[in-house]
């Protein structure tokens, strides 16, 4: 979707300021939503690309507004709430109200670190020969989902040059609307600055983005 959260290349928010030997957490809450999220995604009531479609889907002002962690609370009541798990009152006074909703698994503590450590691999198997190969010239298409998209707007409409195939994987767009895994191929297609930013940008610059193939078409020769 076009939201507050696709920033990239935008004017008005200033330099990206790294901040030296950032801890993992600023404060305890921080700790315990990344925990609490972990948790419930660990049962399997949604997949990651409804989660971070639910931190994103919000209006600018509410956006702009939060901190990263707090977005993650956002994004994972919102999630509760739609699938019964939560009531508002319950989100309101932090206490337990309605008897709870049976899930499908449940992470353990003690299964924590493996399940981090496997992660979710995205990567499925082919059921079509790749269209692009490293070395073609393609455009990006110029799409306006109302949903999740992995393709920023900064890069839509734009030619770039395949560096590398990432094998077929997950496409977030159907994948965040309960549509399905539908597994794409994945690309990183490398731009130049000015390419995307007009002569005014660097022209030592490259930006590379992974782009699924159904956001890509060949480019027409220069």
């Amino acid at each position: 979707m076009n939201g507050a959260h696709d920033m990239g290349g935008m004017h008005g928010f200033g330099r990206v300021e790294p901040e030296a030997d950032e801890p993992w957490f600023h404060a305890e809450w921080e700790r315990r939503a990344f925990a609490l999220t972990l948790a419930m995604g660990g049962t399997g009531e949604w997949n990651l690309d409804m989660s971070r479609f639910a931190r994103e889907n919000r209006a600018p002002d509410d956006y702009l507004s939060k901190s990263y962690y707090q977005l993650w609370v956002a994004g994972l009541e919102q999630l509760l709430a739609e699938r019964g798990l939560v009531a508002a009152q319950e989100l309101q006074t932090g206490n337990g109200a309605t008897p709870a909703r049976p899930v499908k698994r449940v992470l353990a503590g003690a299964d924590v670190d493996a399940s981090l450590a496997r992660g979710a691999p995205t990567e499925r198997a082919a059921e079509a020969a790749a269209r692009f190969t490293p070395g073609d010239r393609v455009r990006t298409k110029t799409i306006n989902p109302v949903t999740h998209t992995r393709l920023p707007r900064y890069a839509r409409n734009h030619v770039g040059v395949i560096e590398r195939v990432h094998g077929c994987h997950v496409y977030p767009d159907t994948n965040a609307r309960g549509a399905g895994e539908n597994p794409q191929w994945l690309y990183t297609v490398a731009f130049t600055g000015r390419e995307l930013w007009g002569d005014a940008a660097d022209p030592d610059l490259t930006v590379s983005v992974d782009a699924w193939e159904p956001y890509l078409e060949p480019a027409a020769l220069a």
